[in-house]
Formats: structure tokens, sequence, C-alpha cells
């Protein structure tokens, strides 16, 4: 039984990955390589303003995203507020149902003592 398998000499394979960082590069230096103007004047402020437009173009989509985080953080912050203070009612609710449940429970015990002591005397011994 014989193994078929293709095996890239190493040549290819660096002669591969060196075409490609070349093209990386290439792109890299079309995109962000600042176009040259002929003459000196105003040449600091067309540097200052595609530092400017990199910047925007690299901060941009991270100040959307930070942008977004912080308006879904106040969002979860709203919620658990207004779910901290129903919360907080249902608790005031259920004790005051404990309370009542308390009372309710000493007026019973309360009646009943008062009907065996009434109840006792009458036992014949």
């Amino acid at each position: 039984m014989t193994l078929n398998t293709t095996i890239q000499p190493q040549d290819d394979v660096e002669a591969a990955a060196t075409t490609f960082e070349g093209e990386i590069r290439e792109f890299v230096r079309r995109d962000f390589t600042p176009v040259r103007r002929s003459g000196d004047t105003g040449s600091g402020e067309f540097a200052a303003s595609n530092i400017s437009t990199l910047v925007q173009r690299v901060a941009g989509t991270s100040l959307a995203e930070i942008d977004n985080l912080i308006g879904e953080l106040q969002t979860l912050r709203d919620y658990i507020s207004s779910e901290g203070e129903r919360v907080q009612r249902e608790l005031a609710g259920y004790a005051q149902l404990n309370q009542a449940a308390m009372t309710s429970t000493r007026i019973i015990a309360d009646s009943m003592s008062k009907w065996k002591t009434a109840v006792d005397p009458a036992r014949p011994a």
C-alpha cells in the first residue's frame, strides 16, 4: 500500500510567503502613504491633515464601539436601578404581610388561651 502525498518543496513555500508579504507591504504603502505635493507651501498643514485623517480612520470604529457600550451600560444601569426599587417594594410588602400574619396569629392564640381557661374550670376533676 502506497501513501500518495504531495509535498511542496521548501523553496515553493518560502516563495509563496515572500510573495504574500510583498503584497501586504504594497497594500499598506498604497493605503497609508501620503500623496506627495509639488512645492513646500503648506506641506506642514498637509501632513497634519493626513495624520488627522489617519487617526480619525483608525479611531472612528473604536470610538463608535465605545459609544455603543456606554449606551448599553447606561441602559443596564437604569434596568438594575428599577429592579432594585421593585425588589425593595416587594420586600416592604412581604414585611407588611408578615407583620399582619404575626398579629393575626397572636390574636388567634390569645383567643384560644381564653377559651382554654374558660373550659378548664368546667371540667370535672
